[in-house]
């Protein structure tokens, strides 16, 4: 057993001080430095990480460039505020966003401080550019914790319960899940139809079409368990979307800057967004988020309707752009995308043994593991996943889990091929020690999961 000395006290400071409505725990780790794809606790326990900080760490903890970027820019400026003044890093920045977003049309961007207040934001710019004041998101959809972010959210009943009302005009609709398809037996394609035909129904009978600004979906949809979409509906929804004269937008806080194996997630799919909200791996740890989109729709945003003392402040900027200078010069898209298909077919060897491991799916390394009670109900196997993670950081990985079952496989993209194996070594004997009985139900009062 680790020594947990420093560890425990900094948990037990914590409880008594935070909020608990803004901790999800999983075991009692206190993070006191990380390297690349490892982390050290406060009590000098080594850790392969497995989550990137909730795939925020998409360049690995303290990057050599992001950090001398960082140095650098607080040596020079921290901050003036972008919302009266003028900066280099931030018109820089804008340039290299604009460059790398998908769409052969003219773009413009706007900052926040992280994914929540970008999705507040797309709200706000499709009402304004639309004219047309319902927005679409999908059921099972995680957007962040602001109000806005939170109406377009639809996975969690503690997020809306007892603070609302919420945004007015937020429609939900099913996203395409082919591991559970809506009825028993469709195939993918059928399940995208089913989704498609829901969204027909909503405009024919509550949601007129004409009354729609935009969609905004996540490419995987991250916390209800990376759910990996047919192609076909990205296609169609596409279409529906230009048919109507409706937005579509791309919610690439979880996805996007490499995690997929391509810049933004959407790209998988063969589809060009209206626009793209961005936060979590855009500074590789620091405090940003941007919405960018046609110019024509930022263009008639008029101040103060979407502005931030600090957002896009000169530090966060130049680590964004040391993080995009990573990812390009250092090939690690084309390195996530080779350990991706790795470590899911690593996961589908594990599948022949377990069976409770129901599926397996994902792009790039942003890969779920659905642990299951049994492979015919598909019901979610929480204990499986807390028990497996439990162990799995008892022998040094920091894994977790969502959606009740599903383990989160998102590293650091510069992972190694030799630190990846470690940990999917150590996962499969964690999932043998919980198959063999081994793991003590003790360990679910402290995880409690997501």
């Amino acid at each position: 057993m680790k020594n947990l000395t420093q560890c425990l006290k900094v948990v037990e400071d914590d409880k008594t001080l935070t909020s608990p409505g803004a901790k999800i725990p999983y075991y009692p780790l206190a993070i006191k430095k990380g390297r690349g794809a490892i982390i050290e606790d406060l009590d000098g326990n080594h850790y392969i990480d497995m989550l990137a900080s909730a795939g925020a760490i998409n360049t690995g903890h303290c990057h050599p460039r992001v950090v001398d970027a960082i140095k650098k820019q607080a040596e020079e400026l921290i901050l003036y505020t972008h919302v009266y003044m003028y900066h280099e890093p931030v018109v820089k920045l804008a340039k290299e966003l604009i460059s790398i977003a998908p769409g052969d049309y003219r773009k413009r961007v706007f900052f926040g401080l992280c994914g929540s207040d970008a999705n507040d934001g797309a709200i706000k710019m499709a009402r304004v550019a639309t004219g047309r004041p319902k927005i679409v998101s999908f059921i099972r959809s995680y957007h962040g914790s602001t109000y806005g972010a939170i109406s377009l959210s639809a996975v969690s009943l503690p997020m809306s319960r007892k603070i609302g009302p919420l945004l007015p005009e937020i429609f939900h609709v099913p996203y395409p899940d082919p591991y559970r398809p809506p009825l028993p037996g469709m195939t993918p394609e059928q399940t995208s139809d089913y989704c498609i035909e829901q969204i027909q129904i909503a405009f024919d009978n509550y949601m007129p079409a004409d009354e729609v600004g935009a969609f905004i979906i996540e490419p995987i949809q991250g916390d209800s368990g990376l759910i990996v979409p047919p192609a076909k509906f990205m296609k169609d929804l596409r279409e529906l979307c230009d048919r109507h004269g409706i937005l579509l937008i791309s919610e690439e806080v979880q996805q996007g800057f490499g995690r997929t194996g391509k810049w933004f997630g959407i790209e998988n799919f063969g589809v060009i967004p209206d626009a793209i909200i961005m936060g979590k791996a855009i500074a590789s740890g620091l405090p940003l988020s941007g919405v960018v989109a046609r110019a024509e729709l930022i263009e008639p945003l008029e101040a103060p309707v979407h502005l931030f003392t600090t957002g896009g402040n000169p530090v966060c900027c130049a680590a964004a752009l040391a993080t995009i200078e990573a990812l390009r010069e250092e090939n690690i898209l084309s390195h996530a995308a080779e350990l991706g298909e790795h470590a899911q077919n690593r996961f589908r060897e594990m599948q022949k043994k377990f069976e409770f491991i129901g599926d397996v799916r994902g792009i790039g390394l942003s890969i779920g593991v659905d642990l299951v009670t049994s492979r015919e109900t598909k019901e979610r196997h929480r204990a499986a996943a807390a028990k497996i993670c439990y162990r799995a950081w008892e022998k040094g990985i920091l894994l977790s889990f969502f959606s009740g079952s599903v383990l989160r496989i998102q590293p650091p993209l510069v992972i190694s091929m030799e630190d990846m194996d470690k940990a999917l070594d150590i996962i499969e004997e964690s999932m043998d020690e919980f198959a063999k009985g081994q793991i003590p139900d003790s360990i679910l009062e402290t995880v409690k999961g997501w």
